[in-house]
């Protein structure tokens, strides 16, 4: 199937099918999984949630597959799906303060020292936590713009508004993050004896 290959970023056979095969789920599955997996952490999703939402994110993706058109990279599908995904599982009763941001287990590095990575896990848990304080807009606008590094006009077709939205929901994410910062900041001042 072109879409297949597409996704998987490999030529078409030469005889397209409009169904998928298990095993090009299965393909799918492999190729993207840590991607969509650290792009939920990043949009909040609570760490005991990420199986089940990382599963329901291939489901919608088995069912729209036929929507990807190549025309973008597989990724900017993928975080859009990503992103109405959160939404709804928000919707159903997200409670903050439980996200995790820590990478996926396939890509854990076996040459950090302990102190590192401990280092590391709090670095990514301090930042779950101003990730926290963002409503998704802003949320999702920042860790594509600032973490995933996509350019804005990427930013503004994942999430189909203008360009303009972009900056300015960039903008208003910007200040959360820097007001959320110094708060944390006052707050770890008061605990140093």
């Amino acid at each position: 199937m072109r879409v297949i290959a597409n996704l998987l970023g490999r030529r078409a056979a030469a005889k397209d099918e409009d169904v998928l095969s298990e095993r090009d789920v299965a393909r799918l599955y492999e190729a993207h999984a840590p991607f969509v997996y650290a792009t939920l952490q990043r949009l909040g999703v609570r760490a005991g949630d990420l199986e089940d939402v990382l599963q329901e994110v291939f489901v919608v993706v088995q069912r729209r597959v036929h929507t990807f058109d190549g025309t973008s990279k597989a990724t900017t599908w993928l975080f859009g799906i990503c992103l109405r995904v959160v939404s709804a599982y928000r919707r159903r009763g997200f409670r903050k303060n439980e996200t995790s941001v820590a990478e996926p287990p396939e890509r854990v590095d076996d040459r950090a020292t302990p102190e590192e990575s401990l280092a590391e896990a709090e670095s990514r848990r301090r930042l779950g936590a101003l990730l926290d304080e963002m409503d998704l807009e802003k949320r999702a606008v920042f860790v594509m713009f600032e973490i995933d590094e996509l350019p804005c006009e990427e930013i503004a077709s994942i999430l189909g508004v203008p360009t303009g939205t972009v900056h300015s929901r960039l903008h208003a994410a910007r200040k959360s993050f820097q007001a959320a910062l110094l708060r944390m900041q006052a707050r770890d001042a008061r605990r140093l004896p």
